[in-house]
């Protein structure tokens, strides 16, 4: 490992830092690393591996369509293509239409670029977004996340963009108005430290968007297909969006992002306004048709529900000074801590041969694949806690 760690350093960009474990191979919900050193992933790739590794399906699915075509760029249709986006609008059970893209930046570059499209055509200019939200690191995306450490260091960035407390109904209500285009908005902050917001937020915002007459977007990048035991995870709470932002678990490792606009928002873009030449390639879509069958047919939405109670259970038992709580649902869970310790506990569970991700300074994110089961979580949590304890 030590090697491929310097020849890294050799040849890459030092945006990512050194990586401290180089992976070799995966099955289901572990990988081993080069030196052949076994470990729980309850990271999944950051919420992207939602079968697990090297699932027959989504393996059969690839190598299928690999040999058949794998690339035709947007000049020409393909039926993985077609039956995809089908199958999103079919699961959304709304008319929408969709664009492809190669991840969840690009998917809220789309829904940015549909934002200014709506905003042009009714005279609005600014987009408001929350503080602590995260959509991604292009430069509109970045101009709507919500953390300064981030978006500082390339600014200008687009604009106008008026960022509001997460989970503040009021001051969403107070900065969303005739000049807002659109609202975006996560179900759950994801990369803010997996932090829910109070009951009835989302139907409120909804609500706003629908007085002012402002498009609302849903970044469902890391809540969507499943990771929080639904489909959606606004539709699971009955909120109707403009527009949705997937990517992530949807190709299961494959790279593949998607913009769903529902309704009269799908009929924005004319004929040029946006294109990507890899996005929604036959591979990645072939890998995403096989996501979501496994899911529907393995029953994993139920599964992701009931794992994912008997893992929060299980993280409200730990028994350590460093734990101050957790929060999340379903398969998406952090372990809230009571000082800047996540970098450490991160290091300690690695150790113990479990991946986590300290996404904050205080929290510990959990996103393991959706094919986990309850022994799985009974093989992990001790691991956990033999990592706190050595921290303490």
């Amino acid at each position: 490992m030590t090697d491929l760690q310097d020849r890294w350093n050799t040849v890459m960009m030092p945006n990512y830092g050194t990586p401290p474990l180089a992976l070799d191979h995966g099955r289901g919900v572990r990988v081993w690393d080069t030196d052949g050193v076994e470990y729980l992933d309850f990271v999944a790739g950051i919420a992207v591996s939602a079968l697990g590794h090297a699932h027959p399906a989504l393996i059969a699915a690839v190598s299928e369509q690999v040999a058949r075509l794998a690339h035709t760029s947007n000049l020409y249709l393909h039926e993985p293509g077609v039956r995809l986006a089908e199958r999103l609008v079919g699961l959304l059970g709304l008319p929408a239409r969709v664009f492809f893209a190669n991840s969840g930046a690009e998917a809220n570059e789309c829904a940015i670029k549909l934002s200014r499209r709506f905003g042009a055509a009714h005279g609005r200019t600014e987009l408001v977004a929350a503080v602590d939200g995260f959509h991604g690191r292009t430069l509109g995306a970045l101009s709507i996340t919500g953390n300064a450490a981030k978006r500082t260091p390339f600014e200008p960035l687009p604009g106008p963009v008026t960022f509001v407390e997460y989970g503040d109904a009021d001051a969403l209500r107070a900065a969303v108005g005739a000049h807002t285009a659109a609202v975006f908005v996560e179900p759950t902050l994801g990369e803010g430290g997996v932090v829910p917001p109070p009951a009835g937020y989302l139907r409120a915002a909804r609500e706003i968007c629908t007085a002012a007459g402002s498009l609302l977007v849903v970044d469902e990048v890391q809540s969507g297909i499943g990771r929080t035991g639904h489909w959606f995870a606004s539709m699971a709470e009955g909120v109707r969006p403009d527009v949705i932002t997937l990517a992530k678990g949807l190709g299961g490792g494959l790279p593949i992002g998607a913009c769903l606009a529902i309704g009269t928002a799908g009929e924005l873009f004319r004929p040029g306004d946006h294109g990507s030449t890899f996005g929604g390639n036959p591979v990645a879509c072939a890998a995403a048709l096989a996501v979501i069958g496994t899911i529907a047919d393995e029953h994993l939405l139920d599964s992701v529900k009931r794992v994912g109670e008997h893992l929060g259970h299980g993280l409200d038992a730990l028994q350590s000074p460093l734990v101050a709580g957790s929060r999340g649902s379903g398969l998406w869970r952090a372990l809230t801590l009571t000082g800047a310790h996540a970098a450490a506990v991160e290091t300690a569970a690695r150790r113990n041969g479990l991946l986590v991700n300290a996404v904050k300074p205080d929290v510990i994110r959990l996103a393991p694949p959706l094919v986990l089961t309850e022994e799985d979580v009974d093989e992990a949590l001790p691991r956990l806690q033999s990592a706190l304890d050595e921290i303490s």
